[in-house]
Protein backbone atom coordinates (compact mmCIF):
# COMPACT_ATOMS: atom_id res chain seq x y z
CA UNK A 1 0.00 0.00 0.00
CA UNK A 2 1.23 3.48 -0.87
CA UNK A 3 2.24 5.81 1.93
CA UNK A 4 5.03 6.98 4.19
CA UNK A 5 7.26 4.40 5.90
CA UNK A 6 9.67 5.24 8.72
CA UNK A 7 11.94 2.45 9.91
CA UNK A 8 14.35 2.52 12.86
CA UNK A 9 14.89 6.25 12.46
CA UNK A 10 17.64 7.83 14.56
CA UNK A 11 18.48 11.54 14.38
CA UNK A 12 20.53 14.06 16.31
CA UNK A 13 21.08 17.81 16.51
CA UNK A 14 24.48 19.25 17.40
CA UNK A 15 25.58 15.84 18.61
CA UNK A 16 22.54 15.40 20.88
CA UNK A 17 20.52 12.23 20.20
CA UNK A 18 16.80 12.99 19.83
CA UNK A 19 15.14 10.31 17.72
CA UNK A 20 16.12 6.87 18.97
CA UNK A 21 14.56 4.27 16.71
CA UNK A 22 11.20 5.55 15.41
CA UNK A 23 9.04 3.07 13.49
CA UNK A 24 5.90 4.51 11.91
CA UNK A 25 3.61 3.86 8.94
CA UNK A 26 1.16 6.36 7.49
CA UNK A 27 -0.91 4.69 4.79
CA UNK A 28 -2.75 6.53 2.06
CA UNK A 29 -6.23 7.39 3.26
CA UNK A 30 -5.38 6.78 6.94
CA UNK A 31 -4.86 9.11 9.89
CA UNK A 32 -2.24 8.48 12.57
CA UNK A 33 -2.11 10.69 15.68
CA UNK A 34 1.02 11.05 17.82
CA UNK A 35 0.87 12.26 21.41
CA UNK A 36 3.47 12.64 24.12
CA UNK A 37 4.81 15.05 26.73
CA UNK A 38 6.81 18.09 25.62
CA UNK A 39 10.38 17.36 24.65
CA UNK A 40 9.94 13.76 23.52
CA UNK A 41 10.84 14.36 19.86
CA UNK A 42 7.46 14.80 18.14
CA UNK A 43 8.24 18.04 16.31
CA UNK A 44 11.77 16.83 15.65
CA UNK A 45 10.25 13.88 13.80
CA UNK A 46 8.21 16.27 11.63
CA UNK A 47 11.34 18.34 10.89
CA UNK A 48 13.40 15.29 9.98
CA UNK A 49 10.71 14.01 7.60
CA UNK A 50 10.77 17.36 5.78
CA UNK A 51 14.58 17.59 5.72
CA UNK A 52 15.34 20.40 8.16
CA UNK A 53 19.13 20.97 7.93
CA UNK A 54 19.54 21.23 11.70
CA UNK A 55 18.96 17.50 12.14
CA UNK A 56 21.26 14.70 11.04
CA UNK A 57 19.86 11.24 10.40
CA UNK A 58 22.33 8.71 11.76
CA UNK A 59 20.40 5.49 11.13
CA UNK A 60 17.19 4.19 9.56
CA UNK A 61 15.19 5.12 6.49
CA UNK A 62 12.13 7.02 5.29
CA UNK A 63 10.31 6.11 2.08
CA UNK A 64 7.34 7.66 0.29
CA UNK A 65 5.59 5.26 -2.09
CA UNK A 66 8.82 3.27 -2.13
CA UNK A 67 11.05 6.25 -2.95
CA UNK A 68 13.97 7.18 -0.66
CA UNK A 69 12.93 10.40 1.09
CA UNK A 70 16.30 10.90 2.78
CA UNK A 71 17.96 11.18 -0.64
CA UNK A 72 15.69 14.14 -1.52
CA UNK A 73 16.22 17.82 -0.80
CA UNK A 74 13.47 19.62 1.12
CA UNK A 75 11.93 21.08 -2.05
CA UNK A 76 12.01 17.66 -3.71
CA UNK A 77 10.13 16.21 -0.72
CA UNK A 78 7.47 18.88 -1.07
CA UNK A 79 7.17 18.22 -4.83
CA UNK A 80 6.86 14.50 -4.09
CA UNK A 81 3.79 15.21 -1.97
CA UNK A 82 4.95 15.78 1.61
CA UNK A 83 3.45 18.75 3.47
CA UNK A 84 4.12 20.18 6.94
CA UNK A 85 1.68 22.49 8.71
CA UNK A 86 4.12 24.09 11.12
CA UNK A 87 3.64 24.72 14.80
CA UNK A 88 5.16 28.21 14.53
CA UNK A 89 4.86 29.47 10.92
CA UNK A 90 7.30 32.22 10.01
CA UNK A 91 6.25 35.69 8.88
CA UNK A 92 7.44 36.60 5.37
CA UNK A 93 6.77 40.30 4.67
CA UNK A 94 6.93 41.29 1.02
CA UNK A 95 5.49 38.00 -0.27
CA UNK A 96 1.72 37.82 -0.59
CA UNK A 97 -0.25 34.71 0.26
CA UNK A 98 -1.50 34.37 -3.31
CA UNK A 99 1.99 34.65 -4.83
CA UNK A 100 3.39 32.14 -2.34
CA UNK A 101 0.66 29.56 -2.87
CA UNK A 102 0.62 29.87 -6.67
CA UNK A 103 4.41 29.49 -6.82
CA UNK A 104 4.15 26.35 -4.67
CA UNK A 105 1.36 24.91 -6.84
CA UNK A 106 3.26 25.62 -10.06
CA UNK A 107 6.41 24.02 -8.62
CA UNK A 108 4.49 20.78 -8.08
CA UNK A 109 3.26 20.74 -11.70
CA UNK A 110 6.60 19.60 -13.11
CA UNK A 111 6.36 18.91 -16.82
CA UNK A 112 2.97 20.64 -16.99
CA UNK A 113 1.87 24.19 -17.69
CA UNK A 114 1.38 26.50 -14.72
CA UNK A 115 -2.11 26.53 -13.27
CA UNK A 116 -4.29 29.02 -15.19
CA UNK A 117 -4.73 32.23 -13.23
CA UNK A 118 -8.54 32.23 -13.35
CA UNK A 119 -8.72 28.65 -12.04
CA UNK A 120 -6.21 29.47 -9.29
CA UNK A 121 -8.17 32.54 -8.14
CA UNK A 122 -11.42 30.55 -8.06
CA UNK A 123 -9.85 27.74 -6.00
CA UNK A 124 -8.20 30.19 -3.61
CA UNK A 125 -11.40 32.18 -3.08
CA UNK A 126 -13.34 28.98 -2.39
CA UNK A 127 -10.71 27.79 0.13
CA UNK A 128 -10.62 31.17 1.90
CA UNK A 129 -14.42 31.10 2.21
CA UNK A 130 -14.43 27.51 3.50
CA UNK A 131 -11.94 28.44 6.22
CA UNK A 132 -13.91 31.63 7.02
CA UNK A 133 -10.83 33.80 6.58
CA UNK A 134 -10.70 37.48 5.64
CA UNK A 135 -11.47 38.21 1.99
CA UNK A 136 -8.29 40.29 1.65
CA UNK A 137 -6.12 37.33 2.71
CA UNK A 138 -4.71 36.64 -0.79
CA UNK A 139 -3.22 40.16 -0.82
CA UNK A 140 -1.79 40.11 2.72
CA UNK A 141 1.85 39.23 3.27
CA UNK A 142 2.48 35.64 4.31
CA UNK A 143 1.64 35.39 8.04
CA UNK A 144 2.74 39.00 8.56
CA UNK A 145 0.71 40.48 11.41
CA UNK A 146 -1.46 37.36 11.60
CA UNK A 147 -2.84 36.15 14.91
CA UNK A 148 -1.89 32.67 16.06
CA UNK A 149 -5.23 31.30 14.90
CA UNK A 150 -4.93 32.98 11.50
CA UNK A 151 -1.50 31.42 10.99
CA UNK A 152 -2.90 27.96 11.73
CA UNK A 153 -5.79 28.44 9.31
CA UNK A 154 -3.33 29.72 6.70
CA UNK A 155 -1.38 26.46 6.97
CA UNK A 156 -4.58 24.51 6.30
CA UNK A 157 -5.35 26.86 3.39
CA UNK A 158 -2.01 25.93 1.81
CA UNK A 159 -2.77 22.25 2.41
CA UNK A 160 -6.16 22.58 0.68
CA UNK A 161 -4.56 24.21 -2.35
CA UNK A 162 -1.57 21.85 -2.67
CA UNK A 163 -3.35 18.48 -2.23
CA UNK A 164 -0.38 16.62 -0.71
CA UNK A 165 -0.05 12.85 -0.46
CA UNK A 166 1.05 13.00 3.19
CA UNK A 167 0.25 15.94 5.47
CA UNK A 168 1.93 16.41 8.84
CA UNK A 169 -0.05 18.70 11.16
CA UNK A 170 2.18 19.78 14.03
CA UNK A 171 -0.06 20.87 16.92
CA UNK A 172 -2.42 22.58 14.51
CA UNK A 173 -4.98 22.76 17.33
CA UNK A 174 -2.86 24.83 19.72
CA UNK A 175 -4.03 28.42 20.02
CA UNK A 176 -7.40 27.78 18.36
CA UNK A 177 -10.68 28.49 20.10
CA UNK A 178 -13.55 26.01 19.82
CA UNK A 179 -15.11 27.63 16.74
CA UNK A 180 -11.79 27.89 14.89
CA UNK A 181 -10.90 24.29 15.80
CA UNK A 182 -14.18 23.08 14.32
CA UNK A 183 -13.56 25.01 11.11
CA UNK A 184 -10.03 23.59 10.79
CA UNK A 185 -11.21 20.09 11.68
CA UNK A 186 -14.07 20.17 9.19
CA UNK A 187 -11.73 21.36 6.42
CA UNK A 188 -9.14 18.68 7.13
CA UNK A 189 -11.83 16.00 7.30
CA UNK A 190 -13.23 17.19 3.95
CA UNK A 191 -9.79 16.52 2.41
CA UNK A 192 -9.75 12.89 3.61
CA UNK A 193 -10.65 11.36 0.28
CA UNK A 194 -9.13 7.90 0.66
CA UNK A 195 -5.77 9.06 -0.74
CA UNK A 196 -4.49 11.61 1.79
CA UNK A 197 -2.38 10.24 4.63
CA UNK A 198 -2.39 12.34 7.81
CA UNK A 199 0.07 12.51 10.70
CA UNK A 200 -1.44 14.53 13.56
CA UNK A 201 0.87 15.71 16.34
CA UNK A 202 -1.22 16.87 19.26
CA UNK A 203 -1.53 17.10 23.03
CA UNK A 204 -5.31 17.12 23.23
CA UNK A 205 -8.11 14.64 22.68
CA UNK A 206 -10.37 17.49 21.51
CA UNK A 207 -8.71 17.49 18.07
CA UNK A 208 -10.07 13.99 17.47
CA UNK A 209 -13.57 15.28 18.09
CA UNK A 210 -13.24 16.81 14.61
CA UNK A 211 -10.59 14.65 12.86
CA UNK A 212 -10.96 10.95 13.54
CA UNK A 213 -7.77 8.87 13.81
CA UNK A 214 -7.26 5.26 12.75
CA UNK A 215 -4.27 4.89 15.09
CA UNK A 216 -2.96 6.77 18.11
CA UNK A 217 0.66 6.45 19.23
CA UNK A 218 2.54 7.77 22.23
CA UNK A 219 6.08 9.06 21.84
CA UNK A 220 8.57 9.09 24.71
CA UNK A 221 12.36 9.05 24.84
CA UNK A 222 12.55 9.70 21.09
CA UNK A 223 10.58 6.64 20.01
CA UNK A 224 7.05 5.22 19.78
CA UNK A 225 6.33 3.37 23.03
CA UNK A 226 2.62 2.55 22.72
CA UNK A 227 0.00 2.38 19.94
CA UNK A 228 -3.75 1.93 20.08
CA UNK A 229 -7.01 3.45 18.86
CA UNK A 230 -8.80 6.63 19.97
CA UNK A 231 -9.56 5.06 23.35
CA UNK A 232 -5.84 5.42 24.15
CA UNK A 233 -6.05 9.17 23.64
CA UNK A 234 -9.19 9.40 25.75
CA UNK A 235 -7.45 7.62 28.63
CA UNK A 236 -4.45 9.94 28.37
CA UNK A 237 -6.81 12.91 28.35
CA UNK A 238 -8.26 11.85 31.70
CA UNK A 239 -5.28 10.15 33.38
CA UNK A 240 -2.18 11.73 31.83
CA UNK A 241 0.97 9.78 30.96
CA UNK A 242 2.06 8.48 34.36
CA UNK A 243 0.34 5.12 33.90
CA UNK A 244 2.23 4.55 30.65
CA UNK A 245 5.57 5.46 32.25
CA UNK A 246 4.83 3.14 35.16
CA UNK A 247 3.71 0.34 32.86
CA UNK A 248 6.88 0.60 30.73
CA UNK A 249 9.32 1.50 33.51
CA UNK A 250 10.09 4.94 32.04
CA UNK A 251 11.42 7.47 34.55
CA UNK A 252 12.40 10.40 32.29
CA UNK A 253 10.44 10.61 29.05
CA UNK A 254 12.16 13.72 27.66
CA UNK A 255 14.98 13.90 25.13
CA UNK A 256 15.01 17.64 24.23
CA UNK A 257 14.09 20.90 26.03
CA UNK A 258 10.86 22.67 25.05
CA UNK A 259 12.53 25.33 22.91
CA UNK A 260 14.16 22.69 20.72
CA UNK A 261 10.82 21.19 19.67
CA UNK A 262 9.68 24.17 17.63
CA UNK A 263 10.03 24.18 13.83
CA UNK A 264 11.30 27.27 12.03
CA UNK A 265 11.92 28.26 8.43
CA UNK A 266 15.52 29.10 7.68
CA UNK A 267 16.69 32.67 8.38
CA UNK A 268 16.56 33.66 4.72
CA UNK A 269 12.76 33.44 4.91
CA UNK A 270 12.29 35.42 8.10
CA UNK A 271 11.51 39.05 8.71
CA UNK A 272 14.95 39.61 10.25
CA UNK A 273 16.71 38.69 7.02
CA UNK A 274 14.65 41.17 5.03
CA UNK A 275 15.27 44.12 7.32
Amino acid sequence: MAGLRIENLHAEAEGHRILRGVDLCIDAGKTHAIMGPNGTGKSTLASVIMGHPRYKVTEGKITLDGEDVLAMTTDERARAGLFLAMQSPAEVPGVTNSDFIKAAMDARREGEKNIPLFRFIKQLDDAVAALKMREDLPHRYLNDGFSGGEKKRNEILQMRMLHPKIAILDEIDSGLDVDALKIVGDNVTAMKDGKLGLLLITHYQRLLDYISADKVSVMMQGRIVKTGDESLMKRIDTEGYDWIKEELGIEDERVVPDDDERVFLEKCATKEALE
